[in-house]
């Protein structure tokens, strides 16, 4: 009966974690967002093209959230920086992409509308690395959110609920990313402007409740 109850627990916290875990990334991430970009960079390709690239775009974001989640913190280690500094930096980040959203100059807030990025695109070959995986899906606001994460959950269940997030979160965007072309004719420029705005609310409360955690902290110190 004691075990029956434990493993249920187990399994509310997995779901719990995992949860959260999804809902974070994907909103952080707005790869809704990405698809204008992904649409106009590669208008001119064949379908089986933009599969490929949907694919290694998707690829690349693994990686980079797996690198960030298991050495992101001996990155901060070699620089010297306290994860509260991490938390108050990624938060400020996050909440500025929340607001990038809910004002419609995301793709402003990344970078993607300065001439020199613009130039840059149309002559790379290679687009799923640069700027699709960085900065347009995993920014900074990705990476420290998962330094985040590597930070709180050290049980092996929580782990292994937040890297089940990740996959997760990678087929999703790759799935969408696929289905870029026909999301943009079903939704339209507006209906991806009115959920991307939506996503901005949910994205600034994640990054003011990671600054209020490192402020609670301070307090009770």
């Amino acid at each position: 009966m004691i075990s029956g109850e434990l493993k249920d627990r187990t399994l509310r916290k997995k779901m719990e974690i995992f949860i959260f875990s999804f809902g974070a990334l994907i909103s952080i991430m707005n790869p809704l967002g990405t698809v204008p970009v992904f649409v106009g960079l590669t208008k001119e390709l064949e379908k089986s093209e933009r599969s490929s690239i949907s694919f290694w775009t998707s690829f690349n974001v693994l990686l980079i959230l797996l690198i960030s989640f298991f050495a992101g913190k001996y990155m901060l280690s070699f620089f010297g920086i306290s994860l509260d500094a991490l938390k108050v930096g990624g938060g400020l980040i996050i909440a500025s992409s929340g607001f990038a959203l809910l004002t419609g100059k995301f793709s402003e807030h990344k970078g993607m509308k300065k001439p020199k990025v613009q130039k840059d695109i149309q002559t790379r070959s290679e687009i799923s690395l640069t700027p699709l995986a960085l900065p347009m899906l995993a920014g900074p606001g990705t990476i420290s959110m998962l330094i985040t994460f590597n930070e709180k959950y050290t049980e092996s269940n929580a782990i292994l609920s937040v890297l089940i997030a990740v996959i997760f979160t990678v087929i999703v965007i790759y799935l969408i990313l696929k289905s870029s072309h026909f999301i943009v004719r079903a939704l339209g420029a507006s209906g991806i402007n009115a959920l991307s705005r939506i996503i901005g609310f949910v994205v600034i409360a994640i990054g003011v409740e990671m600054i209020m955690g490192v402020v609670k902290g301070i307090i009770k110190a």
